[in-house]
């Protein structure tokens, strides 16, 4: 198994930035060895960084080269971004056809982008994670938003083809991909061979305060079909007497998704992608990662050598 590190915190000391509005630049040697030394393969790069190397093809691949000097790959390019939304969605429609751009330039294999809207609730700013709905969710859709995206998304897999790169959407709260009915059905409707999902089971945990189903159910079910893989755990806590329910992020050994069953179940349907590790959002980064890593390579291995007997 290959390991992509989608990191969440990009601190190392003297620097302390913020990982979402990220700079080429930030990418520090020191930084990148560390990264190597936990003993991920490979890199989730947004955008946003790609769009900041300069963008032309030169650029993007100089940046590329730079990670191949300490062993580490671009693995994913990530975009994202609503895209039937009448405000937001042409301009993130262009974003995941740039992204693929780069990501072809960069050698990557996926451009992932979780299909999520920017939140509104009424006196409530700030994250919607936990709220007894999920905005713009699956249980809001009708039919037709389904046979407006599909399109959307089959020229961008004709786009990535031609560069030999993937594209996989991100079973996320606030899109209309938040459970697995409704990415097995957005699947068969983009009807794509380097289209897949990327069942990222924290998002199930995270989507409602009391989960639609379990992750053992959904990662059964979309198995199948992925072609990138988001990793992260939780602890929930209900709070049923106001419908809401608080969430608290830990490494993979940790929280409430049991992911030898998850690994146990991507293997048996041969997945062959990333596993993108999502890092820590606080506290230290390496230390927690590392056991996210160590963790995961040891229930692989494990896999691996019943395989071989």
């Amino acid at each position: 198994m290959r390991f992509c590190y989608a990191h969440r915190r990009f601190t190392l000391y003297p620097n302390h930035l913020n990982s979402w509005d990220l700079t080429p630049a930030a990418y520090t040697d020191e930084f990148l060895a560390r990264v190597k030394e936990m003993g991920f393969d490979a890199f989730e790069v947004g955008i946003e960084v790609l769009d900041k190397t300069g963008g032309s093809e030169s650029d993007v691949k100089g940046f590329a080269n730079r990670l191949a000097d300490f062993g580490l790959a671009i693995g994913c390019v990530r975009s994202g971004g609503t895209l039937v939304e009448a405000k937001n969605g042409p301009a993130n429609r262009e974003r995941q056809l740039r992204a693929i751009k780069f990501a072809g330039w960069a050698g990557a294999e996926v451009v992932n982008g979780a299909m999520s809207a920017p939140f509104r609730y009424p006196g409530k700013p700030g994250s919607s994670y936990g709220w007894p709905v999920s905005q713009d969710g699956s249980r809001e859709q009708m039919m037709w938003t389904y046979e407006a995206i599909a399109p959307v998304l089959q020229e961008a897999c004709d786009v990535a083809g031609e560069v030999g790169v993937n594209v996989s959407v991100e079973v996320h709260q606030n899109s209309p991909v938040d459970t697995s009915w409704s990415a097995l059905l957005l699947h068969g409707l983009v009807d794509r061979k380097n289209f897949g999902v990327n069942p990222d089971l924290g998002n199930v945990l995270w989507c409602y305060d009391v989960p639609e189903e379990d992750t053992e159910t959904t990662i059964k079910k979309l198995a199948p079909i992925a072609n990138y893989w988001h990793c992260k755990n939780l602890h929930r806590i209900n709070h049923p007497e106001n419908e809401r329910s608080v969430f608290l992020r830990v490494p993979l050994t940790d929280g409430e998704i049991d992911y030898r069953f998850a690994i146990s179940a991507m293997a048996d349907a041969d997945y062959s992608g990333y596993m993108a590790i999502e890092g820590a959002w606080a506290g230290d980064q390496f230390y927690q990662d590392s056991k996210s890593i160590k963790y995961a390579k040891e229930i692989w291995a494990e896999r691996e050598k019943q395989g071989a007997a």
